[in-house]
């Protein structure tokens, strides 16, 4: 089907091969989908949560209002490490880097008036993931909304905290037994959730390279397939609620390169190694956020530019939704004057570019195919290594990832301070300025009023059904029993975030 543009030139959806490979067929080199954008766009969503739960709903609602398609929640390090806020390891934490969430009374507010049958939300939680998403599906309830009806993802990417970003809580044999829980819970309830993003984006934060990022995240994805086919789930039923998140860096072709390879190097891996069938169990859906490491705090502006650039090679590579971080961010969680223009850049990227009038648009370029035919291989060199070392879980415990990640990051912070690797504003180009004062602060008041809410939640509920849930879930942690209708339970009747962690502490321990 062809459509005119602005200068009358009849478009079709792609420009590849009449015979072969096509876009919506395996292995979905070129889109998972055939008509990709031309028949709708990536879900445009902002990352945001700081402060306490009235603020950040407050926020949701004028993103929503600028165009938003879907929520994405930013925990502070107490909710996402399964400390309440009153706890002492919380204190000066609580809001700086995301929305403090200890009890049911929390998340309320924080999804106050959004119809959550409508919106779709995502979560970056990962250890205590599971009481996020007990959370989510009791204010739900309390809406009349069912859980089949609720849309979204948790992070859920246990392995990847291990890797690059720290904040786990149990180590990763129980932490796995969560994950394949969660699996199996959403397979019979929540139907239409993403049960796990699994995660090469903090990888990539980390200092790895565009290869390393996609090698450490796919085979973090064989881990976790194979957990729950040993769980004795069935590959083409969970394996249709698999998404993964990936980094959208500076080297513009390099990553449409990689988001292609994604797409083939996953559907190969789940037709051939694990027997899937069913097409959407060999799909890659992924969704993508430029990347926070190339921001700077000199000459903010030219994040502007670095953000647009990621953007549009993310948008290129045919990602399924898509955050674009904010000018300030290097400095500060963004104000909403930035929040607003780096939802803007993708509106204008979706409807003044062009770009989405045609699947793949980059296809068939020489550069392209062979660059992703080659990080295909390498990456499928270092999942090969990985196999070697007994799978992703054995290689993180003899630390083979976070050492390859390390000697990436070392090499570029070389370059960096000899002047081969340039960044504008910081190494070259540089100029003198005026400290920033425009940037958006934490209210202590805040903070003070979620002290006191939680307080209140303790000392008004039935401590007797708090007793008796609580105990029910240590009985199930010690057995083999599924873990989250038990975490549900508890949560509908104000136990806390903290609570539920503890009493699995007690059970499985913590990860030195």
């Amino acid at each position: 089907m062809s459509k005119k543009k602005s200068s009358r030139i009849n478009l079709e959806n792609f420009y590849g091969p009449k015979k072969g490979e096509q876009p919506g067929e395996y292995p979905y080199t070129n889109g998972i989908y055939p008509n990709m954008y031309c028949g709708r766009h990536w879900t445009m969503r902002q990352y945001a949560g700081f402060s306490s739960a009235e603020e950040s709903n407050k926020r949701y609602h004028y993103l929503l209002e600028q165009g938003v398609m879907g929520l994405s929640v930013a925990f502070d390090l107490p909710t996402q490490t399964g400390y309440d806020s009153d706890h002492a390891l919380a204190e000066g934490e609580v809001g700086k880097v995301g929305v403090p969430i200890s009890s049911l009374a929390d998340m309320e507010i924080l999804l106050k008036n959004i119809p959550l049958d409508k919106v779709s939300i995502s979560m970056t939680i990962n250890s205590t993931a599971s009481i996020l998403l007990a959370f989510l599906i009791a204010v739900a309830e309390k809406q009349g909304i069912e859980p089949h009806q609720l849309r979204g993802t948790i992070q859920n990417d246990i392995l990847k905290e291990y890797i690059a970003r720290g904040t786990y809580i149990y180590p990763p044999k129980p932490s796995m037994r969560i994950i394949t829980n969660i699996f199996e819970y959403c397979g019979k309830h929540l139907p239409n959730w993403n049960t796990i993003s699994i995660s090469g984006y903090h990888i990539r934060e980390a200092g790895s390279t565009a290869t390393q990022e996609l090698a450490f995240t796919l085979a973090n994805g064989i881990a976790y397939v194979q957990s729950a086919i040993d769980s004795d789930m069935d590959v083409n039923t969970f394996g249709k609620r698999l998404s993964f998140f990936f980094n959208s860096h500076n080297n513009f072709f390099e990553e449409v390169a990689k988001f292609r390879a994604a797409r083939r190097m996953w559907a190969t891996i789940m037709k051939e190694r694990f027997g899937a069938t069913e097409p959407k169990a060999m799909m890659c859906r992924f969704h993508t956020q430029t990347a926070g490491s190339t921001l700077t705090a000199q000459q903010i502006n030219n994040n502007v530019v670095r953000t647009t650039l990621q953007a549009t090679a993310a948008v290129l590579g045919g990602t399924q939704s898509l955050h674009t971080n904010g000018r300030d961010e290097a400095l500060s969680l963004p104000t909403e004057e930035s929040a607003r223009l780096a939802l803007r850049t993708q509106q204008v990227i979706a409807h003044e570019s062009g770009i989405p009038d045609v699947v793949d648009p980059l296809a068939g370029s020489y550069y392209i195919e062979s660059l992703t035919d080659e990080l295909e291989k390498q990456a499928t060199k270092l999942i090969d290594k990985i196999d070697t070392l007994g799978g992703a879980v054995s290689a993180i415990e003899q630390e083979f990832q976070q050492n390859e990640i390390a000697g990436s990051a070392y090499q570029f912070q070389k370059g960096l301070d000899s002047g081969d690797n340039i960044v504008v504003g910081v190494n070259k180009f540089t100029i003198d300025e005026d400290e920033i004062s425009d940037l958006q602060g934490i209210d202590p008041a805040a903070v003070k009023s979620q002290l006191q809410r939680l307080e209140k939640i303790k000392a008004n509920r039935d401590a007797n059904i708090i007793e008796s849930s609580l105990s029910a879930l240590k009985f199930a942690a010690e057995g083999n029993e599924n873990l989250m209708p038990h975490i549900v339970h508890a949560v509908k009747h104000y136990a806390t975030l903290g609570e539920i962690a503890d009493i699995l502490r007690i059970e499985f321990g913590e990860h030195q």
